[in-house]
């Protein structure tokens, strides 16, 4: 029978004080929390099994709250997310939702998230975003971004940048966004990986590339870790591995 098979680990990183950081998983969240191994699960090919990371905006104030409201409201709704409108319609509703958290409650002023993430069919895959958090299709010719990172121009000789354009929520009055959303075919042996930038930034995709071609499921994640670790872990590191299989 088709499954999905989805490993996943989140980690606060060597500099960071606490994790703000989520993930989803179906109906499975981890918020703000550390996992000691990658941990894997297995589901059914057929759908909607949503897979999305959320990562609070640092320097701000409660990003975890941000970040694990977004999740738990996708777990919620992840059976009914058949089409991109019904995505695009989801991470709106979203938005909406961490700036109501927010009314009236001065410490949580301005919290906001990204999100990325990818939405298993039968045979389509939905991939999505808002923010700099990532979604790539591991393929034999490479790694693809098929999000759409939303951040300023890289200044000349710059890799990466902290600096966003469009958030869920974010802002102190409420700012509408227009999420990333398009449609990929799926089949037998298809591999992607969801992340947020703190894998992304510090690991280059040649190097992401490189460990997923030798490394799988639970060993890949393990591996995309430490790569981030071993760079110096300036950030807090959510991935998770969607793997197809027959």
């Amino acid at each position: 029978m088709p499954y999905v098979a989805v490993t996943a680990l989140s980690h606060t990183g060597l500099i960071r004080d606490r994790n703000e950081d989520s993930l989803v998983v179906g109906p499975w969240t981890l918020c703000g929390t550390v996992t000691e191994n990658p941990q894997t699960l297995l589901f059914p090919l057929g759908g909607p099994l949503v897979v999305a990371v959320a990562d609070g905006i640092g320097g701000q104030p409660a990003g975890e709250v941000a970040s694990a409201l977004v999740v738990r409201q996708l777990a919620a709704i992840g059976p009914s997310l058949d089409s991109e409108e019904a995505v695009r319609d989801a991470l709106k509703a979203c938005n909406r939702a961490v700036y109501a958290a927010a009314d009236g409650h001065p410490e949580l002023a301005a919290m906001g998230t990204t999100v990325a993430g990818a939405v298993v069919l039968a045979d389509t895959l939905l991939a999505f975003n808002v923010g700099d958090s990532r979604v790539l299709d591991v393929s034999q010719d490479g790694l693809r971004r098929v999000s759409v990172d939303d951040s300023p121009p890289l200044a000349p000789g710059r890799r990466t940048t902290s600096l966003i354009t469009q958030a869920l929520g974010g802002a102190s009055r409420f700012s509408a966004v227009t999420p990333h959303v398009t449609t990929s075919p799926l089949s037998a042996g298809d591999r992607y990986l969801v992340c947020t930038d703190g894998l992304t930034d510090p690991v280059t995709e040649d190097e992401l590339d490189s460990l997923l071609r030798v490394h799988n499921d639970g060993r890949a994640a393990f591996e995309l870790w430490k790569a981030a670790i071993e760079a110096g872990g300036p950030d807090n590191i959510t991935l998770a591995v969607v793997r197809i299989g027959e």
